[in-house]
């Protein structure tokens, strides 16, 4: 479809190689910028132009980052990618590990040039297989014509580029306890300030960015900031990949422009299985609040449409439910997930995921107390904003949420000891 940026190969016979890439004009925008010496200020500013924000959940501007790390600084320097995509419902980014991972590695040396960075890691989830197959072959062939390594392209430019599988740990998505797993350490959150920029991976500067944020960057600097800015709406520039799942015809990964209305997604996602009623959408990833489903149906899909409506917009992971689905089953689930995905550093989310799980799974199994729809809200209030990372946020979100919009449910079953979907 038009304005495609990071999925602009798929058309192409195995668009994982090379010469395919270099078909589109691969490479090509890293070429001009080592051949003419670019200054690494105008990179950065024509990424700020872009309105490019972080793609991986937090939505970050990915120009401000970079522009956080003093290129003259002393010493080394690194850029990660952080390709853990860990977030339930998230599945875009191995997609373009599979299919455009030399986009990916063009992005990271522009950014590597941009900060005066001579070294780089793509940490890759470690379930992730075939992706990390795709990209390690990437990197044989960007290696061996000459875009990785020593004096890249005769510029007098260095930068070594290396893969680091994870081990599927989903609190090594935050950024920080991404750091410390590479470093061969445990996979826990660290403190901040100091911040990244400052004191990052192996204690030097680093930037970390999501995967689709790099891979934008070839397109971005090709084209200008202002034409991918122009492609979204305001303070949500570009276009962005959609990974959207559920109860649909049609799931899988759809690039289009930020703005773009939910009714016009889940018509290419084939729309609602079997023709069923929507009944609520997620539209974020699992740690972003449920929207009921007529609400979302008149929402537009950036950052500030569904921030207004109560949620965020997160890694562009929408799960789709439809009206057989019970909400209480789904956020046991969800809460089973965050339990068993706390790192345990902080006490809050140690033993606050726990009582969530619990009582959740208690109403769910019809043993609910009419107390427990308070406690629930308790526990999810003493949690938020008072843990290291956003992982104790991303446990509470879906209570608040579930529990403001589908309270009836909860209710239902503590009253009657059964589900509400399909009684009467």
């Amino acid at each position: 479809m038009v304005n495609e940026v990071c999925l602009r190969t798929l058309d192409l016979d195995r668009p994982w190689l090379l010469e395919q890439y270099q078909s589109r004009g691969g490479y090509e925008m890293l070429t001009r910028i080592l051949k003419e010496k670019t200054p690494p200020e105008e990179i950065i500013e024509e990424v700020k132009k872009s309105g490019l924000r972080g793609r991986g959940g937090a939505g970050f501007p990915t120009g401000l980052k970079w522009s956080f790390i003093s290129r003259n600084a002393p010493g080394q320097k690194y850029v990660v990618c952080n390709s853990d995509e860990g977030e339930p419902g998230t599945f875009k980014d191995r997609d373009i590990l599979r299919y455009n991972p030399h986009q990916l590695i063009e992005g990271m040396i522009i950014a590597a040039y941009a900060i005066g960075a001579t070294q780089g890691y793509n940490y890759i989830r470690g379930e992730f297989w075939e992706p990390y197959e795709r990209f390690e072959a990437a990197l044989k062939e960007a290696r061996e014509a000459g875009f990785l390594g020593e004096n890249l392209l005769g510029s007098g430019f260095d930068f070594e580029l290396h893969s680091h599988l994870g081990g599927g740990a989903y609190v090594c998505g935050e950024e920080t306890a991404l750091l410390e797993s590479i470093e061969g350490k445990k996979g826990q959150p660290r403190f901040k300030p100091p911040f990244p920029a400052h004191f990052g991976l192996y204690g030097r500067p680093t930037i970390i960015n999501n995967t689709e944020s790099l891979a934008s960057i070839p397109m971005i600097l090709k084209e200008g900031g202002p034409w991918f800015a122009d492609i979204g709406v305001t303070n949500s520039g570009g276009s962005k990949l959609f990974s959207i799942s559920g109860n649909l015809n049609n799931p899988g990964v759809f690039e289009i422009p930020m703005g773009t209305p939910f009714s016009e997604l889940l018509e290419m996602a084939g729309g609602v299985k079997g023709g069923r009623k929507l009944k609520a959408v997620i539209p974020g990833g699992s740690s972003a609040p449920i929207i009921p489903g007529e609400q979302m149906m008149d929402l537009t899909m950036d950052y500030d449409a569904i921030a207004e409506a109560g949620s965020m917009l997160g890694s562009g992971a929408v799960i789709v439910f439809d009206d057989t689905n019970c909400m209480v089953k789904v956020l046991e689930r969800m809460s089973y997930f965050y339990y068993e995905e706390s790192c345990g550093q902080c006490t809050p989310c140690r033993e606050g995921t726990g009582w969530l799980y619990r009582v959740v799974s208690r109403i769910e199994n019809g043993q609910g107390r009419q107390e427990d729809l308070d406690l629930l809200d308790d526990v999810a209030a003493r949690i938020a904003g008072r843990t290291i990372c956003a992982l104790g946020d991303a446990a509470a979100g879906p209570v608040a949420g579930m529990l403001k919009h589908f309270r009836d449910e909860f209710q239902y079953h503590i009253d009657h000891k059964k589900c509400l979907v399909g009684a009467g």
